[in-house]
């Protein structure tokens, strides 16, 4: 077996590039490793070494597949089906996963998921329900729900939520009528 197995653990995403130092001809013992199922191929120059479990092969961790084919960890990867979360009677499920970042933009496939990646400006780093709230606002165009339901179960629902929060998040994540929303909805608790 090659060199480079002993710089491979089970479970993690690799990029060409992270292995490249441990070998002399790093083409060769990549295709090798990938014929051999050592490695799988989920991307140009991207590869997972599968950890096998008693269901079968797991797939890669989200977050390291994305960390590995952004080559950073300033990203947030979100889903539509989080918006059924935050009580507000959304039962829809989505196949789609958004990936906000700075560098990548479209659908793309990584070890046999579609991501769609989203340019944004500034996100957070964790998801709060405050966030996710500003976040189906800013989608709300997207959703299966009937628009006019959904504001109506926001505007009875607003008190759940901390308000400063709110306040806070909608002027820096926000669309223009995410803002003019909230302020409305936080209006009619006052």
């Amino acid at each position: 077996m090659s060199g480079l197995v002993k710089h491979i653990k089970k479970g993690k995403v690799y990029r060409r590039a992270d292995l490249e130092f441990f070998s002399t001809s790093i083409d060769r013992e990549l295709a090798t490793l990938t014929s051999n199922n050592y490695l799988i191929k989920v991307s140009q120059g991207l590869y997972y070494a599968p950890l096998k479990s008693k269901f079968g092969i797991t797939p890669p961790n989200a977050q390291d597949l994305i960390e590995s084919f952004l080559k950073n960890d300033d990203f947030l990867i979100i889903s539509p089906n989080i918006y059924n979360t935050l009580g507000l009677g959304l039962t829809q499920l989505y196949n789609v996963t958004w990936v906000y970042n700075h560098k990548r933009k479209g659908r793309i496939e990584l070890g046999g998921d579609v991501f769609e990646f989203k340019i944004k400006s500034s996100f957070p780093k964790k998801l709060t329900k405050e966030y996710l709230l500003i976040d189906l606002l800013n989608n709300l165009y997207l959703i299966a729900e009937s628009q006019d339901d959904v504001l109506k179960k926001i505007s009875e629902k607003i008190t759940e939520f901390d308000q400063q929060k709110l306040r806070k998040l909608a002027l820096r994540y926000g669309s223009g009528l995410c803002k003019e929303l909230i302020k409305s909805f936080i209006k009619k608790t006052n």
